[in-house]
């Protein structure tokens, strides 16, 4: 009989969207579903969740739904109850820090969705409590994980592209603003007061991109803007969007390289993916997107002119080979669920800690004071 590792998991704020689908049901209960995380000598770690929020009905529907007996709107008695002892946060940003700070001051491993606060010095301080208590913890920085971004790491690391002089990040889609078509993320996102904006949100993700694939950020330069001022909320109702809905930004990188990157819910799709990256290096260039990656290598790069008076005569896009997978990858969150549990419950390695969090809180503040003050701001190193 296999033997189990039982983690009690309090899950708060999965009747969201992302909670609901991407922690929930595609990676807790996927764990579930394939027999737990295996741990070495036939054990496996089993998680069991307690659902947690503010709204009891949504709650006991998605406890129904997943066959699952435990749920609560009271997240202090929640807390409270030894048989959890990790601590996860879905919740909106504004919401985050304090349920965070009182399941550390409770004795729980945290894990939780980044930016874990909206300024830089809630989070240090939620590190530093965190490694004061002795838990564990934790951040979700699910693109790393990406079967694109995968194979692009695999043609980093084999040296393919020598050099790496430049980075050009490309993301969004267009996020209609309610009414006739209904908007495709919450309202929220899209006031300031209650820790919206796509720099907060998008420019975390982008720390740890580019800290892992490139070795880290010196300094931005950010152009935040709302390009539409007014939306329609859930309820019908018009509201000023107070938040940044765009964002450009250049950045310089430790190793000399430029990213450039743009970051827009206020833009239409002509390219291969919601998020793409072009690498270009002394010896080959890449481009990867959530899933697929394409390389052309220096000896496979066209001799192009410019000859605006006649049609392009090179096929631009048939001089890149598609890389292949090593292996299938499985959804992005639950690769990084597997590997926080495991370092709960074995001790695993797992670097990507409330510091590395605070590490993308800090760009995203930086960036949004540089589009304030118009200007190229350092960003200086932060460690642990």
């Amino acid at each position: 009989m296999t033997e189990r590792i039982t983690l009690g998991v309090i899950m708060n704020g999965v009747t969201g969207r992302m909670g609901r689908i991407q922690h929930l049901a595609r990676s807790i209960m996927a764990i579930r579903a394939q027999g737990g995380v295996p741990a070495g000598d036939g054990t496996v770690i089993w998680p069991e969740p307690l659902l947690v929020g503010r709204n009891p009905e949504r709650l006991r529907r998605l406890a129904g739904e997943h066959g699952l007996p435990r749920w609560s709107n009271d997240l202090d008695a929640s807390l409270s109850d030894p048989a959890f002892s990790v601590y996860f946060d879905a919740q909106t940003t504004d919401r985050r820090a304090p349920a965070v700070r009182a399941a550390i001051a409770a004795g729980k491993h945290v894990y939780c969705e980044k930016p874990t606060a909206t300024d830089l010095e809630t989070a240090l301080d939620l590190a530093r409590a965190a490694d004061g208590a002795g838990i564990r913890h934790g951040v979700v920085q699910d693109k790393l994980w990406l079967p694109g971004l995968l194979k692009l790491r695999r043609v980093i690391d084999s040296g393919a592209l020598g050099r790496v002089l430049a980075v050009r990040l490309d993301f969004g889609y267009w996020v209609f603003e309610g009414g006739t078509e209904a908007a495709q993320r919450p309202s929220w996102n899209y006031r300031r007061e209650d820790g919206g904006g796509i720099v907060l949100d998008m420019y975390c993700h982008w720390r740890y991109l580019l800290d892992d694939l490139f070795g880290g950020v010196r300094s931005v330069y950010c152009r935040a803007v709302t390009h539409i001022p007014e939306r329609i909320d859930e309820g019908g109702e018009r509201y000023a969007a107070t938040a940044d809905d765009a964002a450009y930004g250049v950045l310089e990188l430790e190793n000399g390289a430029i990213a450039h990157a743009t970051s827009s819910w206020c833009t239409r799709v002509r390219r291969d993916d919601l998020l793409v990256l072009h690498v270009d290096g002394s010896h080959g260039s890449a481009v990867a997107g959530l899933r697929q990656c394409w390389l052309q290598p220096r000896a496979a790069t066209p001799a192009l002119v410019w000859n605006p008076d006649v049609p392009q005569p090179v096929d631009l896009q048939g001089g890149w080979m598609e890389v292949p997978e090593a292996q299938p990858a499985p959804n992005a969150f639950r690769a990084e669920w597997e590997l926080f549990l495991r370092h709960v419950a074995v001790g695993d390695p797992f670097p990507w800690d409330l510091y590395a969090a605070a590490r993308g809180v800090q760009l995203a503040e930086i960036a949004a004071r540089s589009s304030d003050e118009g200007r190229v701001l350092p960003v200086p190193d932060l460690r642990r």
